[in-house]
């Protein structure tokens, strides 16, 4: 199978395994269901994934994809913390915020074993919160934040940024905020960091 053929089918699998979340909710959705949907055979999604923990485990890392390449690449280049933060935070949160995610949170809280939340965990916050960390050790260095406890600092800028939008979102309570509800978001996560003192 050629690399288009295969990232074509893995585009068609998650695609159907988001519809039938968002209509089925995650104990009603089958692998049969999302095979039969996205048109190929239960053999392969059981090949490709192992069984439908594995599957979203999958699109869960597909998923946060996009927040870490951009934090890895911020990382690489050279110039002021903040500002990488103020282009960083709009697409983390408007990723953590987007129907996907909330597809995936949503599934994990149907899980009662765990295995779900616990993956959601490690591949968002446990890959971005370190990487976030060497940014904002970057701005401490430079003063551009005062103070010299990095934890501190991710924990109060991820707070501030996410607070309960997330689950907000996650409970149907809350539509998906606009660009401009984004930006102010981060721009107070990035004031509050200015103010956290030693």
């Amino acid at each position: 199978m050629t690399k288009t053929l295969r990232q074509d089918r893995e585009d068609r699998i998650e695609q159907a395994t988001y519809e039938l979340l968002a209509e089925k909710g995650y104990g009603s959705t089958s692998m049969l269901s999302i095979a039969k949907r996205a048109k190929c055979s239960n053999e392969t999604l059981y090949n490709w994934y192992g069984d439908k923990v594995g599957l979203i485990r999958a699109l869960v890392s597909r998923n946060a994809e996009q927040a870490r390449t951009l934090l890895e690449q911020a990382l690489e280049t050279e110039g002021s913390a903040l500002e990488v933060l103020d282009q960083f935070g709009p697409v983390l949160l408007g990723i953590l915020l987007g129907d996907k995610a909330v597809a995936l949170n949503r599934a994990a809280a149907a899980d009662a074993s765990g295995e779900l939340g616990a993956e959601l965990a490690a591949s968002g916050r446990g890959v971005i919160a370190p990487r976030l960390g060497a940014l904002l050790e970057r701005a401490i260095a430079s003063g551009e934040i005062p103070t010299s406890d990095v934890q501190a600092a991710v924990e109060l800028y991820l707070g501030v940024l996410i607070g309960d939008l997330q689950i907000r979102r996650v409970i149907g309570a809350l539509p998906h905020p606009n660009d401009a509800e984004i930006t102010r978001r981060n721009q107070r996560a990035i004031r509050a960091l200015k103010t956290l003192t030693r």
